[in-house]
């Protein structure tokens, strides 16, 4: 049997000393949540099961550590137990407080719900268990017979009987409308006693046919639900007491764990283990997914996990043919049937003809909190109506009892239908909570905020990445509860969710400098949460629960408030630009994420970009922002990194992809980047976020766009080409950008001559791939791209060196016809050289005569011999004729102003061109050739004759 490993992250806390503790975990009805709780904590934490690194969500009301969890049959009602010896409910899934149902002389340890959610079973160690009624919080019941600390209860599915068990083993059998003890077991489950990090527990079979309890052979032993009597047991590799077992929800399965620190899951029907899982600490608890299969973990040290697959793929699923069972106990009504209700309540009221049909004067609270639609009452008490006495052999005719279980069914799946969830707001570069650990606020390419909880206070600091260019910034103590920041040069922004009595989000910004004592300020929102936040140079922003978008001066001062088409998902910001992500409709079935984006400049007031924001299907956006060089950029949780480019009208090219790298176990938290690098933080799975401290170290991971397998193996030279491309692309929007608004291009100029250089190189070594693969045709396109004469030149070089003559001499003609085509001063724009149509110099002037080799010739090369790639230096260092060298550089590969270019040589100095009326000059404004070589003499030569020596040339070395 294959062993797999499954990593766990932290929920809560380890208990003193870095002691066990007793841990619960539970999922929700939909699957989207786990809620977890640990008796050395005294929080209750809510996560998100589908978007792990979102904030849990924290319920906090208990003075001590919580050792018990239930939630109510509809999902709608949490209730808790603590060593704080109280019982609270809580509104689900939002935590909302409801009640201190009741209370105890000494610490709490069981909880749970009957299948109708009308009653709270709660013990510990009292010696009574509290049979409490969850709609007006009466006690219906105390039932006492139990000699140690009862450490698990379990409701009956059919609502007939109950079982209690407690630390010395002894398992009560009760039958629940009279109160009475039906059979008492004796020590058959292993004592605990003192240890209450592992405490025993029991648990019907969702059909309700069996109880299954630990037994003391480290096994489970299953009892006759009527009777009590053993049945059988499953007994198997466990080689320490079981502390913990679970149906899954059809009870085909079951899962148990023990002190051994292993997991076993059983085929209870086969009475046989399918597969197992050994942990690093023993697992407290465990709750199978309501859909799918999977089971949530959390072992003693506070971890949790979610192990997926638990049950063999060939087999049936876990949660297929669920069973459903009719309930004989309390069932919720409709509210219109409360007034003829009996106001009661109390189990030991019901007499023979009232049991199932009694309703609670204050019934209406529960109801409204309930899933469960008007008609489901209705059906309840039109179609199942309950008989007046309890026995347990008796049961419905076949024909009526399948009937209405395929209605219920029925009605289960229309009620279990929720729509896809959306993704929740999010700060970029913030961690979540954990409690007792540092987290970071924000981590950006300038430096970190970090916070410490502590009992009623953070402590926030702040540090720069380069110590010598940042200011000091002093820690600073934090009362509001800060959740969320921004960082840039200028200063730092806070926020913190709604809170208090007046339920107010708090905003404050700090700046690093300035000239007046008392810069520092902060907004109240009133019933307004604050979701994301944002710094620029000169301005704050925060966008809100209501979809505002605020916008406030560095000073304070409220600038504007715009309102969002959609929830808003995360706000970034750069110099004068906003870049906001919102919601564009509701997620798709497939839980894709719709999103769209907007740009806005602050200073100008306008919106320069708007569109949807892509994303890979089943993804969410993990990581919102800019480069260094402006552009946006995003990282969904499918590892795929995208930017924004102005090519297509505006697209998102995929410039990375975790998939690629092939190594499943690491996750990647995106930090920022530049034009060719990633910079994040290598996580190991099941991780997807650094811890703050130690402080965590970056990678930088290269651009790769996910390309498909090339027939040439030269991804890496094709990755390099597109790159070029794009970012020359970018660089020429900005020159066309700049010289529109007047301002001086020479800087841009150099970098897309650079670009370009790096260009050149890049399609050479392709062509070199081409023409070692066989791939002519492609050699030949990619030699039109080539920006620089010289670049050419060294084209028809390689091709001849590896005596291919009928591609050197297709090469030479196109750079004719290139050379043409800029003495006539046509202008080329990057990219869409018209090659295969050129314009003939005929139409223009007599071409002159060339020698009878430059003429082209349809001929079909000989397949070419196979050399080596040849490098290619800067410096050329072949002969050259004296007037070729220093001929036309370069040509114009984008255009950055729309203008007639004029013809000169590289010296500046105008030649005639032959046969042709009159001068046509071009003028070249770009840096030196890199690749040409450097002459001290100043040459002057005409076009043609340039072409003629070039073709001397390479028909002499042939």
């Amino acid at each position: 049997m294959k062993i797999r490993t499954i990593k766990l992250r932290e929920a809560h806390k380890n208990g003193e000393n870095g002691g066990n503790s007793f841990c619960s975990i539970l999922w929700d009805q939909q699957g989207d949540r786990i809620v977890t709780a640990s008796s050395s904590d005294p929080s209750i934490w809510v996560h998100d099961a589908q978007f792990p690194s979102v904030n849990p969500k924290s319920i906090k009301h208990h003075r001590d550590g919580v050792t018990a969890l239930a939630l109510s049959p509809n999902f709608t009602c949490l209730a808790s137990g603590s060593i704080d010896h109280s019982v609270k409910l809580y509104k689900f899934p939002g935590g909302e407080f409801e009640t201190n149902i009741t209370r105890f002389t000494l610490p709490i340890r069981a909880l749970a719900f009957n299948k109708s959610g009308t009653m709270l079973a709660a013990a510990g160690d009292d010696e009574g268990i509290k049979l409490i009624n969850t709609i007006d919080g009466s006690i219906a019941r105390v039932l006492k017979g139990h000699k140690g600390s009862i450490t698990g209860l379990a409701f009956d599915p059919k609502s007939e009987y109950f079982a209690s068990v407690d630390s010395t083993g002894t398992v009560i059998h009760w039958e629940l409308q009279p109160g009475t003890i039906l059979n008492t077991l004796k020590g058959i489950a292993p004592a605990t006693f003192s240890d209450q990090s592992a405490m025993n527990m029991l648990s019907w079979s969702p059909d309700g046919d069996l109880l299954a309890v630990p037994g003391l052979k480290n096994d489970v032993v299953m009892y006759d639900r009527d009777t009590a009597e053993k049945l059988f047991s499953l007994r198997g590799d466990h080689v320490q007491p079981i502390c913990f077992l679970s149906w899954s929800p059809n009870g085909r399965y079951m899962a148990t764990s023990g002190s051994d620190r292993q997991i076993i899951i059983w085929d209870v029907d086969k009475k046989q283990d399918i597969d197992r899982q050994k942990f690093s600490d023993r697992i407290s608890c465990m709750a199978w997914k309501p859909h799918g299969n999977a089971l949530a973990v959390i072992d003693s040290k506070g971890k949790y996990g979610v192990w997926e697959s638990p049950v063999p793929s060939s087999m049936k699923s876990p949660t297929e043919d669920i069973p459903n069972v009719r309930s004989n106990g309390l069932l919720l009504f409709d509210e219109e049937e409360e007034e003829e209700a009996s106001a009661s309540g109390s189990l030991s009221d019901l007499g023979d003809d009232s049991l199932g049909e009694s309703e609670l004067s204050s019934r209406k609270r529960l109801r409204k909190n309930s899933t469960l639609d008007n008609s489901w009452g209705e059906d309840i008490n039109d179609e199942l109506d309950l008989h007046p006495n309890v026995e347990s052999h008796k049961k419905a005719s076949k024909s009526k009892k399948d009937s209405i279980d395929h209605e219920k069914h029925e009605i289960k799946n229309r009620m279990t239908y929720s729509a896809p969830k959306m993704q929740e707001s999010f700060q970029p570069g913030a961690t979540p909570v954990q409690p007792g650990k540092r987290r970071f606020l924000c981590y950006n390419m300038l430096g970190s905020v970090t916070s410490m909880d502590h009992d009623g206070y953070s402590h926030i600091e702040i540090d720069f990445h380069d110590t010598s260019s940042g200011p000091r910034v002093p820690a600073m103590t934090d009362y509001f509860g800060f959740t969320m920041a921004s960082l840039n040069e200028n200063g730092s922004v806070f926020a913190n969710p709604c809170k208090g009595e007046k339920n107010m989000s708090t905003l404050m910004y700090r700046p690093f400098s300035s000239w007046a004592s008392n810069s520092e300020w902060s907004m109240r929102l009133e019933e307004e949460e604050v979701r994301a936040v944002a710094l620029g140079t000169t301005w704050v922003a925060a966008a809100t629960s209501l979809n505002f978008l605020r916008i406030f001066s560095d000073s304070g001062l409220q600038r504007y408030i715009l309102s969002l088409d959609g929830p808003v998902v995360t706000l970034v910001g750069l110099k004068d630009e906003l870049a906001v992500v919102t919601h564009s409709s509701p997620a798709l079935p497939s839980d894709g994420q719709m999103l769209e984006f907007r740009v806005l400049n602050v200073r100008s007031a306008t919106e320069s970009l708007r569109g949807r924001l892509p994303l890979t299907p089943g993804s969410y956006l993990r990581w919102f922002g800019f480069s260094e060089e402006g552009q946006l950029g995003s990282f969904d949780s499918k590892g795929v990194l995208r930017v924004y480019t102005n090519q297509y009208g505006g697209s998102w090219f995929p410039v990375f992809s975790s998939s690629k790298l092939k190594k499943p176990d690491e996750n990647y938290w995106v930090v920022g980047l530049n034009a060719t690098k990633l910079f994040c933080v290598v996580c190991k799975s099941p991780y997807s976020f650094p811890q703050a401290t130690p402080k965590p170290i970056l990678t930088l991971l290269d651009l790769s766009f996910p390309l498909a397998a090339s027939d040439l193996g030269a991804e890496n030279l094709e990755n390099d080409f597109i790159l070029n491309n794009m970012h020359l692309h970018q660089i020429q929007k900005r020159i066309e950008e700049n010289a529109a608004a007047g301002r001086d291009t020479a800087s841009i100029d150099d970098e897309a001559f650079t670009i370009e250089a790096a260009l050149d190189r890049c399609i050479l070594r392709l062509i070199a791939s081409c023409c070692n693969g066989d791939k002519l045709v492609r050699a030949t396109e990619l030699v039109k791209l080539l920006s620089m004469e010289k670049s050419v030149k060294g084209a028809i070089k390689l091709v001849t060196a590896l005596k291919l003559p009928n591609l050197a001499e297709r090469f030479s003609t196109i750079l004719e016809e290139r050379m043409l085509n800029e003495a006539m001063g046509s202008t080329v724009l990057h990219g869409n050289f018209k090659f295969d149509a050129p314009v003939q110099a005929d139409d223009v002037f007599e071409r002159p005569s060339l020698p009878e080799s430059s003429t082209e010739k349809a001929v079909l090369p000989l397949p070419p011999q196979r050399s080596s790639t040849p490098s290619f230096p800067k410096e050329e260092k072949a002969e050259q004729p004296p007037n070729a060298g220093n001929g036309i550089v370069g040509s114009t590969r984008a255009l950055r102003v729309e203008k007639t270019v004029e013809a000169k040589d590289v010296k500046g100095a105008t030649n005639p061109v032959k046969k042709q009326p009159e001068e046509i000059p071009v003028s070249f404004n770009r840096p030196s050739n890199p690749f040409a070589k450097k002459s001290n003499r100043q040459e002057h030569s005409s076009l043609f004759d340039s072409i003629k020596k070039m073709k001397t040339d390479t028909t002499g070395k042939r």
